[in-house]
Protein backbone atom coordinates (compact mmCIF):
# COMPACT_ATOMS: atom_id res chain seq x y z
CA UNK A 1 0.00 0.00 0.00
CA UNK A 2 2.96 2.52 0.68
CA UNK A 3 4.61 1.52 -2.29
CA UNK A 4 1.57 2.49 -4.31
CA UNK A 5 1.12 5.63 -2.58
CA UNK A 6 4.51 6.60 -3.52
CA UNK A 7 4.30 5.79 -6.86
CA UNK A 8 0.68 8.03 -7.16
CA UNK A 9 2.90 11.20 -5.44
CA UNK A 10 5.45 10.57 -7.95
CA UNK A 11 3.33 10.45 -10.62
CA UNK A 12 1.66 14.14 -9.54
CA UNK A 13 5.12 15.72 -8.89
CA UNK A 14 5.92 15.00 -12.49
CA UNK A 15 2.58 16.45 -14.02
CA UNK A 16 2.84 19.54 -11.44
CA UNK A 17 6.77 19.66 -13.11
CA UNK A 18 5.50 20.03 -16.71
CA UNK A 19 3.16 23.18 -16.51
CA UNK A 20 2.64 26.14 -14.22
CA UNK A 21 0.09 28.95 -13.29
CA UNK A 22 0.76 32.49 -13.90
CA UNK A 23 -1.48 34.40 -11.41
CA UNK A 24 -4.12 35.70 -14.24
CA UNK A 25 -4.69 31.88 -14.66
CA UNK A 26 -3.11 31.41 -18.12
CA UNK A 27 -1.28 28.17 -18.23
CA UNK A 28 1.80 27.85 -20.17
CA UNK A 29 3.09 24.40 -21.03
CA UNK A 30 6.70 23.56 -20.24
CA UNK A 31 9.45 21.59 -21.40
CA UNK A 32 8.96 21.25 -25.41
CA UNK A 33 12.02 20.25 -27.58
CA UNK A 34 13.66 22.38 -30.21
CA UNK A 35 11.44 22.62 -33.23
CA UNK A 36 8.06 22.26 -31.09
CA UNK A 37 4.98 24.47 -30.52
CA UNK A 38 4.47 25.91 -27.34
CA UNK A 39 0.93 26.73 -26.69
CA UNK A 40 -0.26 28.99 -24.76
CA UNK A 41 -3.85 29.64 -23.27
CA UNK A 42 -6.27 30.33 -20.63
CA UNK A 43 -8.19 26.93 -18.91
CA UNK A 44 -11.64 25.93 -20.59
CA UNK A 45 -11.32 28.99 -23.28
CA UNK A 46 -9.09 27.36 -26.09
CA UNK A 47 -5.58 27.76 -27.67
CA UNK A 48 -5.19 32.05 -27.71
CA UNK A 49 -1.82 31.31 -30.05
CA UNK A 50 0.71 29.17 -30.91
CA UNK A 51 4.34 30.15 -31.42
CA UNK A 52 6.70 27.92 -33.11
CA UNK A 53 10.40 28.14 -33.18
CA UNK A 54 13.12 26.66 -34.71
CA UNK A 55 16.53 25.55 -33.99
CA UNK A 56 19.66 26.67 -35.11
CA UNK A 57 18.26 30.08 -34.12
CA UNK A 58 18.61 33.18 -35.83
CA UNK A 59 19.64 31.36 -39.40
CA UNK A 60 17.87 33.31 -42.43
CA UNK A 61 18.41 30.85 -44.90
CA UNK A 62 19.35 33.19 -47.57
CA UNK A 63 22.51 32.66 -49.35
CA UNK A 64 25.38 34.92 -50.01
CA UNK A 65 25.67 37.00 -53.46
CA UNK A 66 26.14 39.40 -55.61
CA UNK A 67 23.74 40.69 -57.97
CA UNK A 68 24.25 43.10 -61.39
CA UNK A 69 22.73 44.83 -64.49
CA UNK A 70 24.50 43.48 -67.69
CA UNK A 71 23.32 44.92 -70.83
CA UNK A 72 24.26 43.37 -74.53
CA UNK A 73 23.28 45.05 -78.13
CA UNK A 74 23.63 43.48 -81.35
CA UNK A 75 23.18 45.25 -84.64
CA UNK A 76 21.28 44.56 -87.27
CA UNK A 77 20.13 46.40 -90.88
CA UNK A 78 16.22 46.56 -90.34
CA UNK A 79 14.71 45.20 -93.76
CA UNK A 80 10.94 46.27 -93.29
CA UNK A 81 8.92 49.67 -92.95
CA UNK A 82 6.05 50.11 -91.20
CA UNK A 83 3.61 52.95 -92.91
CA UNK A 84 0.60 54.76 -92.12
CA UNK A 85 -1.36 56.33 -95.18
CA UNK A 86 -4.62 58.46 -94.51
CA UNK A 87 -6.92 60.92 -95.67
CA UNK A 88 -9.16 63.48 -93.99
CA UNK A 89 -12.23 64.80 -95.97
CA UNK A 90 -14.46 67.83 -94.83
CA UNK A 91 -18.08 68.33 -96.28
CA UNK A 92 -21.16 69.86 -95.18
CA UNK A 93 -22.87 66.64 -93.93
CA UNK A 94 -21.56 63.29 -91.96
CA UNK A 95 -22.87 60.95 -94.55
CA UNK A 96 -21.02 62.83 -97.74
CA UNK A 97 -17.52 63.41 -95.72
CA UNK A 98 -17.42 59.89 -94.90
CA UNK A 99 -18.61 58.58 -98.81
CA UNK A 100 -15.45 60.84 -99.72
CA UNK A 101 -13.17 59.53 -97.15
CA UNK A 102 -13.87 56.20 -98.07
CA UNK A 103 -13.19 56.77 -101.74
CA UNK A 104 -10.18 58.17 -101.19
CA UNK A 105 -9.57 55.32 -98.88
CA UNK A 106 -10.01 52.68 -101.44
CA UNK A 107 -7.60 54.47 -104.34
CA UNK A 108 -4.95 54.13 -101.79
CA UNK A 109 -5.92 50.42 -100.91
CA UNK A 110 -5.76 49.84 -105.03
CA UNK A 111 -2.14 52.20 -105.08
CA UNK A 112 -0.53 50.33 -102.59
CA UNK A 113 -1.44 46.35 -104.17
CA UNK A 114 -0.39 48.17 -107.54
CA UNK A 115 3.01 48.68 -106.01
CA UNK A 116 3.29 45.35 -104.31
CA UNK A 117 2.13 45.46 -101.28
CA UNK A 118 0.36 42.06 -100.04
CA UNK A 119 -3.12 41.94 -98.99
CA UNK A 120 -2.03 40.72 -95.66
CA UNK A 121 0.33 43.15 -95.12
CA UNK A 122 -2.56 46.27 -95.18
CA UNK A 123 -4.89 47.06 -91.96
CA UNK A 124 -7.45 49.45 -91.42
CA UNK A 125 -6.33 51.46 -88.88
CA UNK A 126 -8.68 53.88 -87.74
CA UNK A 127 -11.93 55.33 -89.08
CA UNK A 128 -13.76 58.50 -87.54
CA UNK A 129 -16.68 60.91 -87.90
CA UNK A 130 -16.75 64.14 -86.08
CA UNK A 131 -18.43 67.70 -86.64
CA UNK A 132 -16.91 71.29 -87.48
CA UNK A 133 -18.05 74.09 -85.35
CA UNK A 134 -17.61 78.15 -85.20
CA UNK A 135 -15.39 79.76 -83.41
CA UNK A 136 -17.71 79.69 -80.23
CA UNK A 137 -18.87 76.17 -80.87
CA UNK A 138 -22.34 76.61 -80.89
CA UNK A 139 -23.06 76.08 -84.38
CA UNK A 140 -22.22 73.22 -86.75
CA UNK A 141 -20.91 74.05 -90.11
CA UNK A 142 -19.65 70.69 -91.18
CA UNK A 143 -18.57 67.41 -90.72
CA UNK A 144 -14.98 65.87 -91.00
CA UNK A 145 -13.77 61.99 -91.83
CA UNK A 146 -10.69 60.43 -91.26
CA UNK A 147 -9.66 56.85 -92.51
CA UNK A 148 -6.32 55.59 -92.24
CA UNK A 149 -4.34 52.54 -93.59
CA UNK A 150 -1.68 50.98 -91.82
CA UNK A 151 1.21 49.49 -94.58
CA UNK A 152 3.89 46.96 -94.01
CA UNK A 153 6.97 47.16 -96.62
CA UNK A 154 8.81 44.53 -97.32
CA UNK A 155 11.26 46.07 -100.06
CA UNK A 156 12.53 48.33 -98.61
CA UNK A 157 14.26 49.57 -101.65
CA UNK A 158 10.42 50.72 -103.17
CA UNK A 159 9.40 52.81 -100.24
CA UNK A 160 9.98 55.50 -101.64
CA UNK A 161 7.78 54.92 -104.78
CA UNK A 162 5.09 53.48 -102.62
CA UNK A 163 4.39 56.82 -100.63
CA UNK A 164 4.54 58.27 -103.75
CA UNK A 165 1.88 56.14 -105.19
CA UNK A 166 -0.12 56.44 -101.72
CA UNK A 167 0.38 60.33 -101.81
CA UNK A 168 -0.99 60.54 -105.40
CA UNK A 169 -4.06 58.73 -104.85
CA UNK A 170 -5.19 60.80 -102.25
CA UNK A 171 -3.57 60.61 -98.99
CA UNK A 172 -2.59 63.59 -96.94
CA UNK A 173 -2.05 62.02 -93.93
CA UNK A 174 1.47 59.79 -94.25
CA UNK A 175 3.62 58.62 -90.94
CA UNK A 176 6.81 56.24 -91.18
CA UNK A 177 8.34 54.48 -91.98
CA UNK A 178 9.00 52.39 -88.54
CA UNK A 179 11.81 50.66 -89.28
CA UNK A 180 12.73 47.11 -87.92
CA UNK A 181 14.16 43.89 -88.47
CA UNK A 182 11.78 41.16 -89.39
CA UNK A 183 13.38 38.65 -87.87
CA UNK A 184 15.77 39.63 -85.22
CA UNK A 185 16.05 36.12 -82.52
CA UNK A 186 19.66 35.75 -84.13
CA UNK A 187 20.69 39.48 -83.22
CA UNK A 188 18.79 39.41 -80.01
CA UNK A 189 20.35 35.61 -78.73
CA UNK A 190 23.97 37.22 -79.50
CA UNK A 191 22.65 40.51 -77.51
CA UNK A 192 21.91 37.91 -74.46
CA UNK A 193 25.27 36.57 -74.74
CA UNK A 194 26.97 40.06 -74.66
CA UNK A 195 24.89 40.94 -71.92
CA UNK A 196 26.05 37.78 -69.58
CA UNK A 197 29.71 38.24 -70.29
CA UNK A 198 28.56 42.14 -69.17
CA UNK A 199 26.98 40.78 -66.05
CA UNK A 200 30.00 38.29 -64.94
CA UNK A 201 32.88 40.97 -65.26
CA UNK A 202 30.40 43.24 -63.38
CA UNK A 203 30.26 40.55 -60.52
CA UNK A 204 34.11 39.16 -60.78
CA UNK A 205 35.04 43.33 -60.29
CA UNK A 206 32.76 43.51 -57.35
CA UNK A 207 34.02 40.19 -55.77
CA UNK A 208 37.63 40.80 -56.61
CA UNK A 209 36.86 44.48 -54.34
CA UNK A 210 35.58 42.93 -51.58
CA UNK A 211 37.89 40.28 -51.33
CA UNK A 212 34.93 37.16 -52.10
CA UNK A 213 34.83 34.16 -54.61
CA UNK A 214 32.59 34.79 -56.96
CA UNK A 215 30.21 31.61 -58.30
CA UNK A 216 27.72 30.00 -60.31
CA UNK A 217 24.73 32.48 -61.58
CA UNK A 218 21.63 31.14 -59.14
CA UNK A 219 19.44 33.74 -60.65
CA UNK A 220 18.97 35.72 -63.82
CA UNK A 221 16.19 37.86 -64.83
CA UNK A 222 15.32 38.76 -68.41
CA UNK A 223 14.47 42.19 -70.22
CA UNK A 224 14.66 43.71 -73.93
CA UNK A 225 14.30 47.05 -75.56
CA UNK A 226 14.72 48.67 -79.39
CA UNK A 227 15.11 51.63 -80.98
CA UNK A 228 12.16 54.08 -82.92
CA UNK A 229 12.76 54.82 -86.50
CA UNK A 230 12.23 58.30 -87.76
CA UNK A 231 9.09 60.09 -88.31
CA UNK A 232 8.26 61.36 -92.33
CA UNK A 233 5.62 64.11 -91.54
CA UNK A 234 2.21 65.05 -93.16
CA UNK A 235 4.37 68.20 -94.13
CA UNK A 236 6.51 65.89 -96.51
CA UNK A 237 3.20 64.41 -97.37
CA UNK A 238 1.24 67.19 -98.75
CA UNK A 239 4.47 68.50 -100.72
CA UNK A 240 4.07 64.95 -102.94
CA UNK A 241 7.20 62.48 -102.44
CA UNK A 242 8.61 62.72 -105.30
CA UNK A 243 10.64 59.81 -104.67
CA UNK A 244 11.62 60.62 -101.32
CA UNK A 245 14.57 58.29 -100.59
CA UNK A 246 14.31 55.74 -97.72
CA UNK A 247 17.73 55.05 -95.65
CA UNK A 248 17.18 51.83 -93.60
CA UNK A 249 20.52 53.02 -91.02
CA UNK A 250 21.57 50.28 -88.77
CA UNK A 251 19.08 49.00 -85.65
CA UNK A 252 20.56 48.07 -82.20
CA UNK A 253 18.78 44.64 -80.72
CA UNK A 254 19.50 45.76 -76.91
CA UNK A 255 19.14 43.37 -73.96
CA UNK A 256 19.64 43.86 -70.66
CA UNK A 257 20.13 40.54 -67.84
CA UNK A 258 19.62 41.00 -63.85
CA UNK A 259 22.13 38.29 -62.63
CA UNK A 260 22.64 37.23 -59.15
CA UNK A 261 26.03 35.38 -58.69
CA UNK A 262 26.49 32.92 -55.30
CA UNK A 263 29.70 33.94 -53.62
CA UNK A 264 32.27 32.34 -50.80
Amino acid sequence: MKVLTFAVVAVLAVLAAGCSSKDDGTEVALGQAAGDVAVVGEPGKGTAAQISYQPGGGASGTLPGITVVGSGTARAVPDVADWSFGVQSDAETASAALKAASEVTRRIIGALGDEGIAKEDLRTEQVSLYPRTTDDGRAVIGYSATSSVHATVRDLGKAGSIVDAAVEAGANQVYGPSLRVADNRAQYRAAIEAALDDARARAQALAAKAGVTLGAPVAIVESGGGTPGPVYDRGLAEAGGAGVPIEPGVDEIAATLMVTYAIS
